[in-house]
């Protein structure tokens, strides 16, 4: 199915504070994205999509999920997961295994290698975290940011996109003219740890 995206004949382009607005935030993102993926290869020798996912296993009382749910939950598209998942398994991280309520699905499960690997780099990617991003600020500027990212987050969930779909770095435009331990934070990594057993 096509998607018609419809232009407004007079775009309502930014203004000089919007523009700023909108540029800090998607640049302090993108950079922190890329600063916070460099330590962690660097620290750990995993990567932000490796970390995701042992991060969530690992917060699960069992240790394994459904592709599906954890598609759903990381947002991801179902290609992006099956590869990142055909990896960790070469690795000795994770393991796939048939879905008995779903053939068309498996189940994901946290093997010990994998928990071992995100018990070994939570403490210090929780560092990396802290040091480029919570101790910049006050713990009612942390409300606000919190408030704010919230409400965008809201936005979105009221208009959902067709078939979503959610690159690692999204560009910039040229013109501007436009849970529990585990929650995620703008880094899009999970960093309250993984859960011990």
């Amino acid at each position: 199915m096509s998607i018609v995206v419809r232009v407004p004949a007079d775009p309502h382009w930014l203004d000089a504070r919007e523009d700023r607005a909108w540029r800090a935030f998607m640049h302090a993102r993108s950079q922190l994205t890329v600063r916070l993926n460099r330590h962690l290869l660097e620290d750990s020798g995993l990567t932000g999509a490796d970390y995701e996912i042992l991060a969530v296993l690992s917060g699960h009382p069992a240790g394994r999920m459904p592709a599906q749910e954890l598609c759903a939950l990381l947002q991801w598209e179902k290609s992006r997961l099956s590869h990142q998942a055909r990896r960790m398994e070469e690795q000795g991280m994770i393991a796939r295994e048939p879905n008995p309520a779903d053939a068309r699905s498996v189940i994901l499960c946290l093997l010990p290698a994998g928990r071992c690997a995100i018990e070994d780099a939570a403490p210090q990617h929780v560092h990396n975290v802290r040091q480029h991003f919570i101790s910049l600020f006050t713990a009612s500027e942390l409300d606000t940011l919190a408030n704010l990212n919230e409400r965008v987050l809201s936005h979105l969930s009221e208009e959902p996109f067709p078939e979503q779909s959610t690159p690692d770095d999204p560009a910039l435009t040229g013109h501007t003219g436009p849970r529990n331990r585990n929650r995620r934070t703008p880094s899009g990594h999970a960093t309250g740890g993984p859960h011990r057993r």
